[in-house]
């Protein structure tokens, strides 16, 4: 199973919201998920970004790959 730490959106038309989720690859964007572990809000001044470290250090470590939007928003976090 390829899991990736991806955004899910949510929120309404033209105002997103997202939130990071552990997923199976073959799932759509907005579908089923394994685990949520933060949201990212772009539309806040600055954008507003919680993730719980924890847990993404416990998916990366067991083999989930993040998609280069959640790992520059990691790396904005410090928490890789």
């Amino acid at each position: 199973m390829a899991v990736k730490i991806r955004l899910r959106r949510m929120g309404a038309k033209k105002a997103p919201f997202y939130r990071v989720v552990v997923a199976d690859s073959r799932y759509p964007r907005d579908g089923r998920f394994i685990e949520e572990i933060g949201y990212y809000n772009p539309m806040t001044d600055p954008a507003d970004i919680k993730i719980d470290g924890d847990k993404a250090k416990q998916w990366i470590s067991n083999g989930a790959q993040p998609t280069d939007t959640v790992k520059a928003l990691l790396k904005k976090e410090n928490i890789i």
